[in-house]
């Protein structure tokens, strides 16, 4: 009986183990103008801070394999939300700055932020040329979020 009892806990604990798997993202995060982001804090589930990124902008983060969804923030830049895609580990970010629409209505604003937003693949491209990222084009989904 007690033989028993000790293979179920065993065998309860390394399941409890497989289900509980971890990966490590690498990358690093530079804002529009191609200059490093320090201490960019990362976030998962909106509000569980699992790193931030180094002096350098580089980051190292172990988060869970069911997470797919990955916010950066940043003072005075806009939060950067990235959905990891297949076995995207590398994630490299660029970061836009927060910019403040005075006397211009809504519609305008967010007309100006989303041409923004479509550059971001043509700097993350110049990045790669510069030897700043390592890949050309970015492995995660971004989606422009109008205010």
């Amino acid at each position: 009986m007690k033989k028993l009892l000790l293979i179920s806990i065993v065998l309860g604990v390394s399941t409890f183990t497989l289900y509980s798997q971890h990966k490590t993202i690498k990358g690093r995060v530079i804002d529009e103008s191609m200059e490093t982001c320090p201490c960019v804090s990362i976030v998962i589930n909106d509000t569980v801070k699992v790193g931030e990124t180094n002096v350098d902008g580089f980051l190292q983060v172990k988060i869970p394999d069911s997470v797919k969804i990955i916010t950066f923030l940043y003072i005075g830049f806009e939060p950067k939300t990235i959905e990891l895609v297949g076995q995207c580990d590398e994630v490299e970010v660029i970061m836009m700055s927060d910019v403040i629409y005075d006397f211009m209505t809504l519609k305008k604003i967010n007309r100006l932020r989303k041409k923004r937003f479509n550059e971001l693949p043509t700097i993350h491209k110049e990045a790669f040329l510069k030897g700043i990222f390592k890949t050309e084009k970015a492995c995660y989904k971004q989606e422009f979020i109008p205010y």
